[in-house]
């Protein structure tokens, strides 16, 4: 069956747009012009994925994330111009999956969806199964990580924030949620923490820590674990 997407959009021109552009990928497409009816289709049509604007007339796309991630984990990728990095790490911290401003490169955003529609059909495999990307293989029943074939050692930390991102492959984590996950509530403010433990895990499992291909930056907002690079 078709993946759906359900775009919550008041933009008649990006909703044409997108629907033509979708439909050629071969994506079932929905459509919302407000957040009233993009919540009430969320919950009665189940899409694959939600496109979410975060400037629509009548509810804030904030809420429209917090009301959805009270009874689902479908994808959320946020298209908006709202480019500010407390509006990405907000839509971030309420669930959203990623972030995409406008304007937007079609290719790059269908990158974003593809990404997303994977991340979400892993969920919930067997915790036994093996994670890789590029040079690195992950043994998650019994912790064994190798980098071009050679087993390379962990701290507990380093291995935990690994998990996280292995848990949410593609998707942008704030530092908020990786230091909730990894150091507890208490410390989401030791933003020192995070880029002591993403250096070394780069320096242990990136060829080039210098120019990372897979543990990647995203500036002002947090990291994102590319898988394919």
């Amino acid at each position: 069956m078709k993946p759906t997407v359900l775009m919550i959009e008041d933009d008649p021109q990006i909703r044409r747009f997108l629907r033509a552009t979708l439909a050629a990928e071969g994506y079932a497409f929905l459509e919302a012009l407000t957040a009233e009816d993009g919540i009430s289709q969320a919950e009665s049509r189940r899409p694959d994925l939600i496109l979410l604007d975060l400037g629509l007339p009548d509810v804030d796309g904030l809420e429209v994330i917090r009301r959805v991630r009270e009874s689902s984990q479908v994808p959320i990728i946020i298209l908006s111009a709202r480019g500010q990095e407390k509006d990405k790490v907000g839509a971030l911290d309420l669930g959203a999956d990623d972030y995409v401003a406008k304007p937007f490169a079609v290719n790059e955003l269908l990158a974003r969806i593809r990404a997303a529609l994977r991340r979400s059909s892993t969920l919930g495999n067997d915790s036994g199964q093996v994670f890789r990307f590029g040079d690195v293989e992950v043994d998650l029943a019994s912790r064994v990580v190798k980098a071009s074939e050679e087993e390379v050692h962990l701290t507990p930390n380093e291995y935990r924030l690994l998990q996280v991102f292995i848990k949410h492959p593609g998707k942008v984590l704030t530092q908020r949620q990786l230091l909730n996950e990894v150091w507890g509530p208490n410390n989401t403010e030791q933003a020192q923490y995070l880029r002591v433990y993403v250096a070394q895990l780069r320096r242990k499992l990136e060829r080039d820590p210098a120019r990372p291909k897979h543990l990647h930056t995203e500036p002002g907002v947090g990291y994102r674990l590319v898988v394919e690079a």
